[in-house]
């Protein structure tokens, strides 16, 4: 069985996680979203309001478990059985950073491999940041986010 592991804060996700996301369960016999802790990273949902989301996101993918992962992202994967972290890459930034992550995990744990997927052009520019940078400005967040993550935010933010 090939079982994947995407990781990642998804606050909140977008359609630009939901492309990797649904390319990737293609890959994968299961693929486990793990919404992770960061301790770097300032959320506006919580963890269990960003599980509840996005499981309602990929409620139509039947081979998609979302967790909560507060470990070593390496470590997780081995422990779920897990052989392959899948990424998403925007742009040449994202393969600076993600190139960096892939060697120091394989120093962890060489046992785990990173599989890449390019996002479609249309989701490049795309970010949980710039969404949230958006709702805070009261901005329309639709083409960017799923329409149960509209509703959230518009609570969140108090957007009419």
């Amino acid at each position: 069985m090939k079982i994947g592991f995407y990781p990642g804060s998804f606050d909140p996700i977008t359609y630009g996680h939901l492309d990797i996301i649904t390319r990737g369960a293609k890959l994968f016999d299961k693929l486990y979203i793990a919404i992770s802790y960061n301790p770097n990273k300032k959320t506006v949902f919580t963890t269990e309001e960003r599980i509840d989301l996005v499981k309602e996101a990929v409620s139509h993918i039947p081979n998609i478990e979302v967790i909560k992962s507060n470990q070593l992202t390496v470590n997780h994967c081995q422990a779920l059985g897990a052989t392959h972290i899948l990424r998403g890459l925007r742009a040449v930034t994202d393969y600076d950073y993600e190139f960096q992550m892939t060697n120091f995990n394989t120093q962890i744990n060489d046992k785990v491999d990173t599989v890449f997927l390019m996002t479609q052009g249309k989701y490049s520019f795309l970010s949980s940041s710039s969404v949230r940078e958006l709702a805070g400005f009261k901005g329309d967040v639709s083409p960017f986010v799923p329409d149960n993550v509209k509703k959230a935010i518009d609570k969140k933010f108090n957007i009419q």
